[in-house]
């Protein structure tokens, strides 16, 4: 059963990237055939002629790789803060952190414009890279671990002469590994995949992402969408996050088994 819903799911990736391959008549000529004969790269070509997609995959990476790098690293210094650290108003602040998850992000949007306008950020990659650095989700997510680690190791490491911030980056955070990948890899796909914020915040095709250059491309002047062209376009979004998956997969297989199983 498992099989036949894994086949299911990759079908439609394979024959994605099957017809990114075809001619273009041949996409409609042969509705029903699985697998198009005389493959060639005419349509990937055309592509990289007609918009400036090796641009748009150049900010996509930039964005996706700060803002993941940035969120990763600021969630574990405060979900290790909220975990270990004594001070006023922790519970009040944390759970004013867990209420800005329950608030739809397109509600934000708005007032996020005109904070990036004022700022004179609009058309920049800091308006695209900062709405990103900052998320309840990771934090939670990296406090919840913090206080399921062991403290006496922490203890251990201060006995050996570490401060706080070696040991953090030395002890805490190396164990934390897994949920690191985690957060790293739901933080990477979702601003890859990002479309709305991108689209009202740049201006200019220099500036564009890949979701926003392919919705362009898609619905620019022409009488008809060539969509072996357009096919072609999508392989190329996804084949980064593929890319992370794979590398992050261990970890993010270790992370699901530790939730899953009690000492």
């Amino acid at each position: 059963m498992l099989i036949g819903i894994a086949i299911s799911m990759l079908y439609p990736f394979f024959a994605m990237v099957n017809m990114s391959f075809a001619d273009e008549n041949a996409i409609f000529n042969r509705t029903s055939q699985i697998f198009y004969s005389n493959l060639t790269l005419e349509n990937y070509k055309n592509v990289f002629e007609e918009i400036p997609l090796s641009r748009y995959f150049f900010n996509s990476l930039i964005v996706a790789s700060i803002t993941t790098f940035g969120q990763v690293i600021f969630a574990a210094l405060a979900g290790y803060a909220f975990a270990r650290f004594k001070f006023k108003f922790k519970n009040a602040l944390f759970l004013t952190i867990l209420i800005t998850m329950l608030i739809p992000p397109q509600v934000n949007i708005i007032p996020l414009f005109f904070l990036m306008r004022e700022l004179h950020l609009i058309n920049t990659y800091s308006s695209l890279i900062l709405p990103g650095l900052f998320g309840g989700f990771g934090i939670f997510l990296m406090r919840q671990y913090f206080l399921g680690l062991p403290k006496d190791l922490e203890e251990s490491a201060k006995i050996d002469g570490c401060n706080l911030f070696q040991t953090f980056f030395k002890i805490a955070l190396p164990l934390a590994l897994p949920t690191v990948a985690t957060l790293a890899l739901f933080t990477f796909v979702t601003t890859w995949n990002s479309f709305l914020w991108p689209l009202i915040s740049t201006n200019s095709e220099s500036m564009r992402t890949l979701p926003v250059g392919l919705a362009i491309f898609k619905g620019s002047f022409r009488e008809i969408t060539l969509w072996g062209e357009l096919l072609a376009c999508s392989v190329i979004c996804t084949i980064p996050v593929i890319g992370v998956f794979l590398v992050g997969k261990k970890y993010f297989i270790n992370d699901i088994m530790q939730g899953g199983v009690k000492e």
